[in-house]
């Protein structure tokens, strides 16, 4: 059976994938790759967090009753990364490898730790949490996801 906790963890592996695609594309100066890979990493990080930011936590929330705790470390994480992403774009866009390759080995300890409390703690908290509405909370990230793509 499909939780929250396989749906998003998938996600995270199918975005560690690009990212390594984007990274090995950078690291042999590729750059027109390098561009379309990064690109598509990005998009699907964007996707998987509003996934998150407009479903997921907002049923958290109303469920615990504040927004405080665990969601709002994850949407503080989720902006440090974009200002990476926004960095890491700049990067290529001006060649600059050993720029790229240092924010990337940054992004990757955030996402790794980030990746580790959401699949740990959050998500599982949520299947329990949310046991009731689970069906429809992942049609509504299944529908999400269909929409952005």
């Amino acid at each position: 059976m499909e939780t929250i906790t396989t749906l998003l963890s998938q996600q995270h592996h199918d975005c560690d994938k690009l990212f390594a695609q984007a990274e090995e594309s950078v690291a042999t100066t590729q750059w027109e790759c390098a561009s379309v890979d990064f690109d598509r990493f990005r998009a699907a990080m964007e996707q998987h967090f509003i996934r998150e930011e407009q479903i997921l936590f907002p049923q958290v929330e109303n469920h615990m009753g504040h927004t405080e705790g665990p969601t709002a470390v994850m949407r503080m994480e989720h902006q440090q990364m974009r200002q990476i992403f926004t960095e890491m774009a700049a990067c290529i866009a001006h060649l600059d490898q050993e720029q790229y390759l240092g924010l990337a080995e940054t992004l990757l300890i955030l996402m790794q730790q980030h990746n580790a409390k959401e699949e740990q703690i959050l998500y599982p908290m949520s299947d329990n949490l949310l046991n009731h509405q689970l069906p429809s909370l992942l049609e509504q990230l299944h529908q999400l996801g269909n929409n952005k793509a």
